[in-house]
């Protein structure tokens, strides 16, 4: 039970927002939306500070689903090292994130392109 419940450590020192992944009523979907995604995790000494979880669309693109870094490694580029982890997997596609936080992807690379900001290497 104690491994359950540090799956989402890093994700209940988040925004309220996050808090709908964690319940205890969606640990179930989201563990198994884990398992049905690509997901990639930065772990610096030990710990997991970041951890990038992405959608293939069968050549489509690559959608970015949920990307979080510890508070305490922000501004380590770990969140940008997790990104091109995924575009290096999939050199051919590009990588598409839905955010409220445009202009950190913008700022890393990524380019407005309607609602969504696509990232190509």
């Amino acid at each position: 039970m104690a491994e359950k419940m540090e799956r989402f450590a890093l994700m209940k020192g988040e925004s309220e927002e996050w808090s709908g992944y964690y319940s205890l009523e969606n640990q179930p979907k989201y563990v198994k939306a884990i398992m049905n995604s690509i997901t990639h995790v930065m772990i610096e000494n030990d710990i997991l500070c970041g951890y990038i979880r992405c959608k293939n669309d069968d050549g489509f693109g690559i959608y970015i689903l949920d990307l979080l870094v510890m508070k305490q490694y922000r501004g380590c580029e770990f969140g940008l090292k997790l990104i091109q982890s995924i575009a290096n997997v999939f050199p051919n596609d590009p990588l598409y994130v839905t955010s409220d936080i445009d202009p950190y992807y913008e700022k890393i690379g990524f380019k407005k392109i309607g609602s969504i900001l696509e990232y190509m290497l």
